[in-house]
């Protein structure tokens, strides 16, 4: 995917352009599902995701800042997890968040994935617009979580 454009805003797929530390301060400190998330971890996350799209304002070959922030974890034929989906709080209300997704969900890789999940607490109007829906048999998912796993 070539980098898109809305406005003075930029999508890359480039891990280049990631402003790692920001990504992690808004992992550690800010979201709900990974507060105080190591920094290692986050690291790798990023590192061993084939898919990570930054969002940024500015020209990314001059003067640009990241936004924004999303993960797929996938096996590019039959399934995807949406993960780490970040905009920062001074840039929400712009429609961000949902070129984001629409771009993600569009991505060549992802368009034709059987299954895309994704968990929220709080953004399930944002992911339904786009054919996300709960479980319909939620007896069937398992999860295997660690309670304290930082």
């Amino acid at each position: 995917m070539k980098d898109k454009k809305w406005g003075e805003f930029t999508i890359s797929l480039n891990k280049s352009y990631l402003d790692r530390e920001l990504i992690y301060q808004f992992l550690h400190n800010e979201a709900y599902w990974s507060i105080n998330i190591p920094r290692e971890v986050v690291m790798k996350s990023i590192d061993e995701s084939r898919l990570v799209f930054g969002l940024y304002r500015g020209r990314i070959d001059g003067d640009f800042e990241q936004v924004g922030f999303a993960r797929a974890v996938t096996d590019l034929s039959t399934f995807a997890y949406l993960c780490d989906v970040f905009i920062l709080p001074q840039y929400r209300g712009k429609g961000l968040s949902k070129w984001l997704v629409e771009t993600i969900i569009w991505h060549p890789d992802l368009h034709d994935i059987r299954k895309f999940m994704l968990a929220t607490k709080d953004a399930h109007s944002l992911y339904e617009r786009f054919g996300f829906e709960t479980v319909e048999s939620p007896d069937l998912i398992l999860q295997r979580v660690r309670k304290v796993p930082y």
